[in-house]
């Protein structure tokens, strides 16, 4: 296979990746704004960043939606998150660790998600609101 072929066999390949990526966090994000315990806003910046990538069109259109569309846009322009997301990803984060260290012997491994989920609670929480 000559060289320009294959690099436009890989680069579509990359499209399809980036679009498949994007379509999954879709579909997780639309699960968690339904479903309590999971989380729609990181899924949806997944799928802005992956759109982007591979179909930008999509990408315009996730900005567009009369739902998400606000959030990804306070996010891209401020990086701002709205105070009811925070405050369910905290809730989501304190319960699952509770419900760890609740049915984990393994101190260790309580201790390391504990570490990771305090962490990402911090950024969550000290980021602006929108």
């Amino acid at each position: 296979m000559s060289e320009p072929a294959a690099n436009r066999r890989a680069h579509r390949i990359a499209l399809l990746a980036y679009r498949g990526l994007g379509i999954l966090a879709v579909g997780l994000a639309a699960a968690g704004a339904v479903l309590p315990v999971l989380p729609t806003t990181p899924f949806l910046l997944v799928a802005l960043w992956a759109f982007a990538r591979g179909a930008p069109g999509w990408a315009d259109r996730l900005r567009a939606h009369h739902r998400f569309g606000p959030m990804i846009r306070d996010w891209e322009e401020r990086g701002a998150i709205p105070r009811r997301a925070k405050v369910l990803a905290v809730f989501a984060m304190a319960a699952s660790l509770g419900l760890l260290a609740a049915t984990s012997s393994n101190v260790l491994v309580v201790g390391v998600v504990a570490a990771v989920l305090t962490g990402a609670a911090a950024f969550v929480v000290t980021r602006s609101s929108a």
